[in-house]
């Protein structure tokens, strides 16, 4: 019994940690009114009939706070990086010279910036929630292991250790919600 308990604290701490990267990936695509070339993650290009990832048709980068540079591999797909970028309703506008497409990362405005805490508050939200799922599960687990024979002294440790990782993964999304909260407040 003891090991099914470790193993069920183990499960559930990892799948803790999982949640805790896709809250950092979600965030990551928020903009903090710098340019991130992690912005355009979700952009898609259509190359010769496949779409693929913007990242494997072209190099990006960040030359300076405000700018995206994107430089295809091949100069003939400028025209559908540009129309990839515009279909994926970012709010920005790519301008080329015939071999970069660069990206001008307009600065944030004040209600802007507002909404943009709501929404990265909102994903902090969904995570906690998803932690404390799986935290409820693994209570339940236990529980079902003390109707199995396991001792009741045990249990409770077990339901104590579950509820101090759900306090530290609680921790670090409070972390990382306020270092993108500061992020993007500053001006």
């Amino acid at each position: 019994m003891e090991e099914e308990v470790q193993i069920v604290l183990e499960d559930a701490s990892e799948m803790m940690a999982k949640a805790l990267e896709r809250l950092d990936r979600e965030m990551d695509k928020v903009r903090a009114g710098r340019a991130n070339p992690k912005m355009l993650e979700s952009v898609m290009v259509d190359y010769y009939g496949a779409q693929t990832p913007i990242s494997q048709v072209a190099n990006i980068n960040t030359p300076d706070p405000r700018t995206i540079a994107i430089q295809p591999w091949e100069k003939g797909l400028i025209p559908a990086i540009e129309k990839a970028i515009m279909a994926a309703n970012l709010g920005m506008n790519p301008d080329n010279n015939g071999e970069i497409v660069r990206i001008n990362v307009p600065p944030l405005t004040e209600e802007r910036r507002k909404n943009l805490v709501k929404q990265v508050k909102k994903m902090g939200e969904d995570a906690r929630i998803s932690i404390r799922n799986i935290r409820r599960d693994a209570n339940d687990t236990f529980k079902k292991f003390k109707k199995e024979g396991l001792p009741e002294d045990m249990e409770k440790a077990s339901v104590d250790s579950m509820q101090k990782i759900t306090d530290r993964f609680a921790a670090k999304i409070e972390e990382m919600l306020d270092k993108k909260e500061k992020d993007i407040l500053t001006v």
